[in-house]
């Protein structure tokens, strides 16, 4: 029965106690808060200055370097490309890759892929 009556105590003691504790996790609330928003304001600039930077050099959106636009002199003769290899530049197309990139890894001229997404696959 003593025990009993010393939890007790001690219980009602801790929270009196509580009571008068500054509530912790609002702090920290407010500094997580205050932290995702510096990060927030940080990442905005940053992509201001990386657009600033793109601008200034001209890079297309995959971050390669803006070459000139091809323009034929001279209407060139191109055999026919197999429709696997047509389907395979329009997926490596959706995927991301660089004009350069399917080129080497579809065995195409880097003309033939201009041509293949510039048609949409009807070539």
């Amino acid at each position: 029965m003593e025990l009993s009556i010393i939890l007790m105590i001690v219980g009602i003691f801790f929270i009196i106690l509580s009571l008068f504790l500054r509530d912790s996790t609002k702090k920290v609330e407010k500094e997580v808060e205050e932290l995702s928003i510096s990060i927030f304001q940080e990442t905005n600039q940053l992509k201001r200055r990386l657009k600033v930077v793109e601008e200034e050099l001209m890079l297309e959106p995959n971050f390669q370097v803006a070459k000139k636009r091809y323009t034929p002199t001279q209407t060139t003769v191109t055999q026919p490309v197999n429709g696997i290899l047509v389907s395979q530049v329009l997926e490596l197309n959706k995927q991301g890759l660089a004009i350069n990139e399917i080129s080497r890894l579809s065995t195409l001229s880097e003309e033939q892929v201009r041509q293949i997404l510039a048609t949409g696959g009807t070539v």
